[in-house]
């Protein structure tokens, strides 16, 4: 997905959506944010990864590490200057990337954050259902075959990955997070929604600090 031509002097935008079921909820207001981006005359892109939305890779057959070659291997095919904004998951891979002016992230997370996180709603799910499982037992039966955590196959290796990950040191790097005060834009963590939706003031906001600090990472 594009958005924009970009106006002389502009960096484009690579953005590195969060990952798994977290990019489902939060895309249509990342589609709101490169529109937004469009009109500051900031030029935008998001990749699908291997494995994710309309990709031909089984979603089992994905890793990290093979997202992070599909992350620099399109960034290297993109002409000018780049700046790279994640979300979320996002800020396990975007380090990939090693040709950016300048990193933006907004509330990066540990791998082994997002793997509780989906561990708990495959076990609510079970409950539902009337079964009892717990984390370990998940955890044990992907030596065997992958799992299903929220919607997603995922094999031993990629869980092992997950678990192990964190955000890699990028410079320069501006981080916010949602809320009020500094380093922070006013909107709501999207991502954590049982469905997905949209704020158009979000995207708003994220789109003007984006833009903002790549401006910022062009005049040095």
């Amino acid at each position: 997905m594009r958005f924009g031509a970009g106006a002389a002097g502009h960096p484009s935008v690579l953005i590195v959506p969060p990952l798994f079921d977290e990019a489902n909820r939060l895309r249509r207001t990342l589609a709101l944010t490169m529109r937004a981006l469009a009109m500051h005359g900031t030029a935008s892109v998001l990749p699908d990864l291997p494995g994710q939305n309309d990709t031909l890779l089984p979603t089992d057959k994905s890793s990290l590490s093979g997202w992070r070659a599909a992350l620099q291997e399109f960034a290297a095919r993109e002409s000018g200057q780049l700046i790279v904004a994640s979300w979320r998951g996002g800020a396990l891979i975007d380090d990939a990337v090693t040709n950016a002016l300048g990193y933006w992230r907004m509330a990066p997370a540990a791998g082994s954050s997002i793997v509780k996180t989906m561990l708990r709603t495959r076990i609510a799910g079970e409950k539902e259902a009337g079964r009892t499982v717990t984390a370990d037992e998940i955890r044990a039966s992907a030596t065997a075959r992958p799992v299903e955590l929220a919607g997603n196959w995922l094999s031993a290796a990629m869980l092992a990955e997950l678990e192990a990950a964190t955000p890699a040191d990028v410079a320069p790097l501006r981080q916010v997070a949602v809320g009020a005060g500094e380093g922070k834009l006013p909107g709501s963590a999207l991502w954590l929604r049982a469905e997905p939706g949209e704020d158009a003031a979000m995207a708003q906001a994220m789109a003007a600090d984006i833009h903002a600090w790549a401006m910022t990472c062009a005049a040095g």
